[in-house]
């Protein structure tokens, strides 16, 4: 299992394909490296791709502290060193773009491209706090099986979980959820929800900057990109029909599309 101790803690990672330039691939919470898995079978060809789990979740080490988004940044940007991967295009979905949007912020140097996806730049709503504090309680205690129909309901969209041709994918991530380590998970949780926001500092990222958001997204709604993306310079926003909170696994071909359209058109420049 291939691990990089970084800033004290096992990082699960995984490497494929080769090429001069690197992608690395950032995933949302209570998720993995996974969620990317049909993008880097599309860039392998052409790119070095990185995929790597955030301590506490999914393959890397539960730590007792260092769930903060700041933390997570510093953890991605010591992985990236350790890797020899920068400067890299680095793509973070939810959790992974507030990891994100910091990298490019306060370590510029170690990127070439930004891609955001079903993220925002601001706190976490305050209508939310409550119940994700909830569901973050069940999961700790008594993992997400009580409460899989809701928390799909927030990870996903209605057109992935209604259509009858996913139903095997759909019991895949279920199966996912369900199998989370709970102190890691509702660490990481608590870091999600109690996170400051960075949209006052958005004018400083000077990074070629792709958003991506799901037209279903009912976590990070497409007003949160919208958002974001008046205040990047120069930013691209594309909207990404039928998708939710995960559109990378809901809308694989969509997405990958979009990232290879921004990405031809940044190493061409």
């Amino acid at each position: 299992m291939p691990t990089r101790v970084v800033n004290g803690v096992q990082i699960y990672y995984e490497e494929s394909g080769s090429g001069p330039e690197t992608i690395v691939f950032s995933h949302g919470l209570l998720m993995s490296g996974e969620m990317f898995s049909e993008q880097v079978k599309a860039f392998s060809k052409r790119y070095r791709c990185i995929s790597f789990d955030h301590r506490g979740q999914a393959r890397s080490e539960v730590t007792a502290s260092g769930y903060d988004m700041d933390s997570l940044a510093a953890d991605a940007a010591a992985l990236i060193r350790e890797l020899g991967a920068a400067p890299c295009h680095f793509a973070g979905l939810s959790m992974g773009g507030f990891v994100g949007m910091r990298l490019a912020i306060r370590y510029p140097e170690l990127l070439r491209s930004l891609i955001l996806m079903d993220t925002s730049a601001d706190p976490e709503p305050e209508q939310n706090i409550g119940p994700y504090r909830r569901l973050a309680f069940i999961g700790r205690w008594f993992g997400f099986r009580p409460v899989i129909k809701p928390l799909m309901n927030i990870m996903f969209g209605q057109t992935f979980l209604a259509d009858p041709a996913r139903e095997g994918l759909r019991d895949h991530w279920k199966k996912h959820l369900m199998s989370l380590d709970k102190v890691g998970t509702s660490r990481a949780a608590h870091g999600v929800i109690d996170r400051d926001g960075v949209y006052d500092q958005l004018g400083r990222i000077e990074t070629p900057t792709l958003i991506l958001v799901g037209d279903e997204d009912v976590a990070t709604v497409p007003a949160k990109a919208e958002r974001m993306q008046q205040a990047i310079r120069g930013s691209q926003l594309v909207i990404i029909p039928g998708a939710g909170h995960s559109s990378s696994i809901e809308q694989p071909a969509l997405v990958t599309q979009a990232i290879e359209d921004f990405l031809s058109e940044f190493v061409a420049q």
